[in-house]
């Protein structure tokens, strides 16, 4: 007797859950582990971009990008079907991330050196990809790369940008990695990507309860810019298997909140490298939301968006496409619009 649809999304549900789960303590024990030392070495003092107003370690991001990388490879070497197609070179891309991130956290590294070693990692990942992978076929093939590597260099650093409120990255992260494994169970892109963002997802799970306002600790560079590379990654395998709206959705405000505020920035001739409260979900706070109204509201918004891009994905038509996309659109604009207004 064949297997059947029901049958393979339970084998997968069977292997998701205990990923998610073994990340989600990898996760937890290592932030509770190394959380002594961090609060020596790595504290984040406030500056013009903080939410926060004392003093509080930096450096989540190693046990969550450990718990990810580990747990993840683990499940990706014993599964022969994803084994041989295991993604080295989005691992050792995300550990010269994360060390970038960490010395970072440590010393400032200056912009332009930093954008470089970016670069690299970013596009190490891009060029490692089979060349039979296209999103634009009508695209020359290293035109189409070059501005893959452009996004995902922008990705990486949106992800970052955003990365400046308690359970932020959590709102977040969660809801799009959940819906990128849930596609996975269902053969929508591959089990590598699937297995990566269940890993993801429950290590960000782990970290969820130091960060919940007010943290007692914080991802840091070294885990938000590997974060975003690995978020990226996982909406790219969605791309270029022909759900470009679905891999738009599932980030859209992310992507609204961080690229209006840049041009926002850029036509006021402000320095837009440097720390500032611009962003909305920070603005949100300036205008008398409290931290949880708005992590809520992110969190809310992003189960829409990942409703949205399910539906794009099932109707498989054009027009629907459209359609959700419009909407997911216009929930951002509504919760962008609510967030720079005050609640007076």
């Amino acid at each position: 007797m064949s297997d059947g649809p029901g049958s393979m999304a339970i084998a997968g549900w069977l292997l998701m859950l205990p990923v998610a789960f073994a990340a989600a303590v990898v996760s937890a024990v290592v932030i509770r582990l190394t959380r002594p030392q961090l609060l020596k070495h790595a504290l984040a003092k406030p500056n013009a971009r903080s939410s926060h107003h004392v003093p509080t370690p930096q450096g989540a991001g190693i046990a969550v990008i450990a718990a990810t990388l580990v747990i993840a490879g683990m499940a990706l070497a014993y599964f022969t079907e994803a084994s041989s197609n295991f993604p080295a070179a989005l691992f050792g891309a995300t550990l010269f991330m994360a060390a970038l991130g960490f010395a970072d956290d440590i010393k400032p590294v200056p912009v332009l050196p930093r954008l470089l070693l970016q670069t690299i990692a970013v596009g190490a990942i891009v060029l490692a990809s089979p060349y039979d992978l296209r999103i634009a076929p009508f695209v020359p093939f290293w035109i189409e790369r070059g501005l893959l590597v452009l996004a995902g260099l922008w990705f990486v650093n949106l992800v970052n940008f955003m990365d400046g409120l308690d359970w932020m990255t959590v709102a977040e992260v969660v809801p799009v990695t959940a819906a990128v494994a849930l596609l996975g169970l269902y053969g929508e892109l591959p089990l590598t990507a699937a297995i990566v963002a269940a890993a993801l997802c429950g290590a960000m799970i782990g970290f969820a309860p130091f960060n919940r306002p007010v943290a007692t600790i914080f991802l840091g560079d070294v885990g938000s810019l590997p974060v975003g590379l690995l978020l990226g990654w996982c909406l790219l395998q969605l791309a270029w298997h022909q759900h470009l709206v679905a891999a738009l959705l599932l980030p859209l405000y992310y992507l609204a909140d961080a690229t209006v505020t840049l041009l926002r920035r850029m036509v006021r001739r402000e320095p837009f490298w440097v720390a500032h409260r611009s962003h909305f979900y920070q603005r949100a706070i300036d205008n008398g939301f409290t931290v949880l109204q708005v992590v809520g509201e992110v969190f809310a918004l992003n189960l829409v968006l990942a409703a949205l891009a399910l539906t794009s994905i099932a109707a498989r038509s054009l027009a629907a496409d459209a359609a959700c996309l419009a909407l997911g659109a216009a929930a951002v604009a509504l919760v962008m619009f609510r967030f720079s207004r005050s609640r007076n």
